[in-house]
């Protein structure tokens, strides 16, 4: 009787979290354009730039802009999170996904959405080739496996440079649904991917940004990849906990398999929120 065992391969689907070393980089402007009406990528390069790394599609760097008024770009006295204090105004600093790095010709893409008043739009607004930024990080990263039957990745503007990041990196043939709110037709993209890809845009038509519940009224619409599926949330903060609610306690989504994260939040300078249960 042949007892023998036929070996099965079980897919990895457990997340890696890997740290960097902090690291503040003083970056300046080679190139910046429009690739739709309400997002610039800006390319910056330097030699600071040599050892950084972003293994993970959603890490995120803090950005370090100048004062609006002297131009200066008063820089912090120790690593990003260090903890390390400085005499005079603290910079102004926000958190942006990493668009593209090319180790070998030293630059970084930056992928910036236009859509509100703040420091970082007016900034990204009048970008010009020779001005500087600072970037530290990233601290870590959080890299996600690929191994699932499909995968869900919905976000607003802000989401739009990582989830880019994730559809490059996806094998051939991988089922993938994205569902991105933007202002118009004139704002949606392309991806490059070798993904099976099906795109859902929704359109504000010139609401405010993160005024209705557009991305959520759309998923109630929408069939879902099937089998064991991983989802990505990126947006406003209330609107991805909705969205995560809804993956979960509707759709049936693992919530192990469910990463949301707010991108930013109503009526706050500054934030990105981490969503759980």
């Amino acid at each position: 009787m042949d007892t023998s065992v036929t070996p099965t391969t079980t897919p990895n689907r457990t997340a890696e979290r890997v740290r960097h070393e902090l690291k503040f980089r003083l970056l300046e402007v080679v190139n910046t354009r429009h690739i739709s009406p309400h997002m610039v990528r800006v390319t910056l390069g330097g030699a600071d730039l040599a050892g950084f790394t972003s293994p993970g599609f959603d890490d995120h760097v803090k950005v370090f802009f100048p004062d609006p008024v002297t131009s200066e770009l008063v820089l912090p006295s120790g690593p990003p999170g260090s903890g390390a204090t400085q005499d005079g105004p603290r910079p102004t600093m926000r958190d942006y996904t990493p668009r593209n790095f090319d180790a070998q010709a030293l630059t970084l893409e930056i992928d910036f959405a236009l859509h509100d008043a703040g420091p970082a739009t007016t900034w990204a607004a009048q970008s010009k080739i020779g001005q500087k930024l600072g970037v530290g990080g990233p601290r870590g990263s959080f890299i996600l496996p690929i191994e699932f039957d499909g995968h869900l990745l919905i976000g607003d503007d802000t989401a739009l440079p990582a989830i880019g990041r994730r559809l490059a990196e996806l094998p051939a043939g991988a089922p993938a649904l994205v569902l991105a709110e933007v202002n118009g037709p004139e704002d949606e993209q392309n991806f490059d991917t070798h993904a099976d890809l099906s795109v859902v845009w929704v359109h504000r038509l010139g609401q405010p940004h993160g005024s209705q519940p557009l991305l959520l009224e759309r998923l109630k619409t929408v069939t879902l990849p099937a089998g064991d599926i991983h989802a990505w949330v990126g947006c406003e903060t209330s609107t991805a906990k909705a969205l995560r609610t809804h993956l979960v306690g509707e759709r049936g989504v693992n919530p192990k398999w469910t990463k949301a994260a707010g991108y930013w939040r109503q009526g706050s300078a500054a934030s990105h929120d981490k969503i759980e249960d």
